[in-house]
């Protein structure tokens, strides 16, 4: 039986430097080079007309799914995948761990670090059962995640309606503006405000500080939803289907959508994740399973840090530890097989945080005689005259 894989490398695609370069051209990839260079690549529009490029909008796209028809919010994905129930009517918040700049007032303060020097699980989850007093007063129940990604959830109808800024979005950049605003701002805004309070003088941030590392200062939301209704991915391509990845988001798309979401307890969705145990977990599940989307969280990280040299790597290390040994086994197998390489959005070095313009992909199927000639880059793929309108086609053009 064929078998089928998406390697999605988060945030990859990049502009050029001032010297014409993006990290894909740089970085040594002879995998996805030589799979390109025998099978097809082009460019694809992740992110529908009226959509933020957030990762959440981007994988639905790139497992097949219509933003514009089943997107109802991230933070909803994120708490399916904690196993977190949710009601019709029920608001899911993604609430990360922050490092804020030193100021009197909350306006002057800056956002220094979206992910507290990506504070670890078990440091985090101190903070969050002592903040969860302070959220029970608002209403809301507090859910600790991996790292510095939490969930938050206010049951009942109504409580919807107030506008989020991603923290990612205005690292180094003042907070003055970008608080929550709309329906229920001030609300969310008392409550990140009495979060400061709650969260300086505990033994997790005394302990960082004195070691020189970024602190978690503040709960700051973002990425309001309500429950998602996905149709079953089996049912929508007839083909069964498991997820590898470190990142709630995408294991909540998983679940959403019935497919069989694998933990991987050393990953960690950053440059350094445990890459072997990621393959082996992608090769178990394919021996059961028709297809496999394995997620790749460290170029995106990356990018938002600012981290060229990092982002590089991350790329060689996919290329070398994940795509380079899935490859081989598939065709020791002698079965037939189709690999899809694609980001899901760019994260721009130059921006350090999501942009909208369409990003390369490539397919290289065993079955078929393609010869795009070109390596896997984003000059490279506009080249071919291949672009799919469309994120969700990928899918289609993968299965054809």
């Amino acid at each position: 039986m064929k078998k089928y894989v998406t390697i999605l490398c988060d945030g990859m695609s990049d502009r050029d430097d001032e010297r014409g370069l993006t990290p894909m051209d740089e970085a040594r990839k002879p995998t996805m080079d030589a799979l390109c260079k025998r099978g097809i690549t082009g460019l694809v529009q992740t992110v529908p007309n009226g959509m933020k490029p957030g990762s959440d909008v981007c994988n639905l796209a790139a497992l097949g799914y219509d933003p514009q028809k089943y997107y109802t919010g991230r933070s909803p994905l994120e708490a399916l995948s904690m196993g977190i129930a949710l009601g019709e009517n029920d608001a899911a918040y993604r609430v990360n761990l922050v490092t804020l700049s030193n100021a009197d007032k909350l306006d002057d303060r800056i956002m220094l670090d979206y992910s507290a020097g990506e504070i670890s699980t078990s440091e985090s989850a101190e903070l969050v059962d002592a903040l969860k007093p302070l959220f029970a007063e608002f209403g809301a129940e507090l859910y600790a995640g991996i790292s510095y990604r939490h969930a938050a959830v206010i049951r009942g109808t109504g409580n919807t309606g107030t506008t989020f800024t991603p923290p990612h979005d205005i690292t180094n950049r003042p907070i003055n503006g970008k608080l929550p605003n709309g329906r229920f701002g001030q609300k969310f805004t008392d409550l990140i405000r009495r979060s400061i309070d709650v969260l300086k003088d505990l033994p997790v941030n005394v302990a960082r500080r004195a070691a020189g590392k970024n602190t978690a200062d503040a709960a700051w939301f973002w990425g309001e939803g309500t429950k998602p209704a996905l149709e079953k991915f089996s049912v929508a391509f007839g083909k069964t289907a498991a997820v590898v990845s470190a990142v709630d988001l995408v294991k909540g798309i998983g679940v959403a959508g019935g497919m069989t979401v694998i933990n991987v307890p050393t990953a960690t969705g950053t440059v350094d994740t445990d890459y072997a145990a990621k393959t082996a977990a992608a090769l178990d599940a394919l021996r059961t399973h028709d297809f496999c989307f394995v997620h790749l969280e460290g170029p995106d990280e990356c990018g938002h840090q600012g981290d060229r040299r990092g982002k590089i790597t991350s790329i060689e290390r996919i290329d070398a530890q994940i795509l380079k040994p899935i490859v081989a086994t598939l065709e020791k197998s002698g079965a037939p097989f189709a690999v899809c390489v694609m980001p899901d959005h760019a994260t721009p070095l130059s921006e350090r945080t999501h942009t909208s313009e369409p990003v390369p992909f490539m397919i290289y199927d065993s079955e078929r005689h393609s010869e795009s000639g070109v390596a896997f880059s984003e000059k490279l793929a506009a080249t071919t005259g291949l672009t799919l309108e469309h994120g969700y086609y990928v899918i289609k053009t993968l299965f054809a």
